[in-house]
């Protein structure tokens, strides 16, 4: 796959796991600083390591959001949230369950800054309906 092929497989994983609105809004503040980054993310995140077959995309968002509770990365964690609900299919119940297993593996401080950051993600969500 040339590197081409590469970028559009990721920009349409990523408007599938993260909703066009998201991604649109990406890529219209792509510019000369921050322009080289988009595109590494296209290829390579998205276009290389969300496309692979191992893992579906349920088990993905999973990994992703656990591991921004371990690395403590609210913004990532409340874009991923919001997109494990409006995109994936996610319940409350199942956000839930992922942060009690991290309060585990990565502390009760985490997960209960994790639950808050959920809970305010899922009150904008309700707001915007």
């Amino acid at each position: 796959m040339d590197e081409q092929e590469r970028h559009e497989k990721g920009i349409a994983r990523r408007r599938k796991v993260l909703g066009n609105q998201w991604v649109d809004r990406s890529i219209a503040n792509k510019n000369d600083f921050n322009g080289e980054f988009q595109d590494l993310i296209s290829r390579y995140a998205w276009g290389e390591i969300w496309t692979r077959p191992h893992f579906d995309e349920r088990t993905r968002r999973l990994i992703v959001l656990g591991s921004m509770v371990a690395l403590g990365r609210w913004e990532e964690f409340r874009l991923h949230i919001r997109a494990a609900m409006t995109e994936g299919g996610f319940t409350k119940n199942d956000i839930k369950e992922l942060l009690l297993q991290q309060a585990i593996y990565c502390g009760v401080p985490a997960a209960n800054t994790a639950f808050h950051e959920a809970a305010a993600v899922f009150a904008e969500i309700e707001k915007a309906r």
